[in-house]
């Protein structure tokens, strides 16, 4: 299946409940006291910034807590696939910044911005546990740290 038109229950209805608990089970191993309820949250933000990143050409930037689930996410390769291809993209790209270039708390802060503003422009809701500048999310890339690729690096 491929989405024309994103529909948040229907991107969500990509992950699989299975999936979505095997995700739960590997960001554990980096943050042990995650609950299932914050678990689940956490993977429906990530669904939703990944959708909303092939909808802008613009390059989206992650806060710390939901590209904890997007790194759990690349690596189950073949659901990940399958996912962007069902967004209609061949694969969704995380490209890491370079250290080298420093930190920048105001570029961080108009990245995370610009993010939300995109993920709710696609109809998701914003858990503000899981964005800095809207609740209580850290975020250790307060200069942007890494990104989807932008619509024309998709492949």
């Amino acid at each position: 299946m491929t989405i024309t038109r994103l529909n948040p229950s229907e991107v969500l209805n990509l992950i699989s409940p299975d999936l979505r608990d095997r995700l739960i089970q590997d960001v554990r191993k980096t943050w042990p006291d995650l609950s299932d309820d914050m678990g689940t949250r956490g993977v429906t933000q990530m669904a939703a910034f990944l959708a909303s990143s092939v909808q802008t050409d613009a390059a989206l930037t992650p806060s710390l807590r939901v590209d904890l689930f997007w790194h759990a996410f690349v690596q189950r390769s073949v659901p990940y696939v399958a996912f962007s291809r069902a967004l209609g993209t061949d694969y969704i790209h995380h490209v890491p910044e370079d250290e080298a270039t420093g930190a920048d708390p105001e570029a961080g802060r108009a990245a995370m911005a610009a993010t939300t503003a995109a993920i709710r422009a696609s109809g998701f809701d914003i858990d503000a546990e899981f964005w800095p500048y809207e609740g209580a999310a850290d975020c250790s890339q307060c200069h942007a740290g890494c990104t989807d690729s932008p619509k024309g690096g998709k492949k």
